[in-house]
């Protein structure tokens, strides 16, 4: 199952997806935490928000929480149904296809504003 295959690249990339997910939340942690500071610095603060190189940092971790989710699905079939092992590289490419497919429409929506598209309404990319 490993060696270079499928089943060592699917661990590699599920523990990899789930440190970026952990890191995004102790960062999230800290950016709520700035509401208790006060309006304005917490504005400041969610503005960075919108420059270019940090949507891009969100769109990696659409595709880590993307990855990450269906990856464990295919993870718990290979352990809880009996052919499960027989099919994993298989469902790897299946994982694969499935978040690449989820994350074509959601990067739209987040690269969008770089180039002043606004899919959404009213945009607001003041400081690119």
């Amino acid at each position: 199952m490993y060696r270079g295959q499928s089943g060592q690249w699917s661990w590699l990339l599920h523990r990899v997806t789930g440190l970026a997910i952990l890191l995004f939340l102790l960062v999230h942690i800290v950016d709520i935490t700035l509401i208790g500071f006060g309006p304005t610095i917490y504005n400041d603060a969610i503005s960075i928000f919108s420059l270019w190189p940090i949507r891009l940092v969100s769109l990696a971790l659409i595709g880590a929480v993307l990855f990450h989710a269906f990856n464990g699905i295919r993870i718990i079939l290979i352990d809880f149904w009996a052919a499960g092992y027989k099919y994993q590289s298989q469902m790897f490419y299946v994982v694969l296809a499935v978040t690449i497919l989820c994350f074509l429409p959601m990067a739209y929506f987040v690269v969008a504003p770089i180039f002043g598209i606004c899919p959404q309404g009213s945009c607001s990319m003041t400081a690119m």
